[in-house]
């Protein structure tokens, strides 16, 4: 089991930025997939951007080159940062992670990852 908590979610303008982080309870360099994912009202769960066990990072098109996923493994956290946002980057987003390895392609797909945190709330507005 691991047990996720994200944080740092909030309201905000097109344009502005906005950086969440994700507590792990147990070692973050142990862990093969930890990503983030969002869905909106009426939408379904979308992988945002994750980071594979050796380092890989996969991200959505809709978000490359405007978000960045990071973590500190020192202190089990992961990040994403989000600049230039939208209002159509609004949604709940919530970190995700597994023990098992998985191809890089199945990194963003919801279904891969067992393990989730409770979601953060992000919405711009226009």
């Amino acid at each position: 089991q691991v047990q996720l908590v994200a944080s740092g979610g909030g309201l905000l303008q097109t344009g502005g930025s906005l950086n969440l982080s994700c507590a792990a309870s147990d070692y973050t360099c142990r862990l093969n997939l930890m990503g983030w994912f969002r869905q909106a009202p009426v939408k379904e769960r979308a992988g945002v951007a994750a980071f594979a066990g050796s380092g890989v990072t996969i991200y959505a098109d809709s978000v490359k080159g405007r978000f960045t996923i990071s973590k500190d493994n020192a202190k089990n956290t992961l990040y994403l940062q989000m600049t230039s946002l939208k209002p159509e980057d609004s949604a709940m987003y919530y970190c995700a992670a597994d023990w098992l390895h998985h191809p890089l392609r199945t990194m963003l797909d919801p279904i891969t990852p067992n393990y989730w945190g409770q979601g953060t709330q992000v919405t711009v507005s226009s």
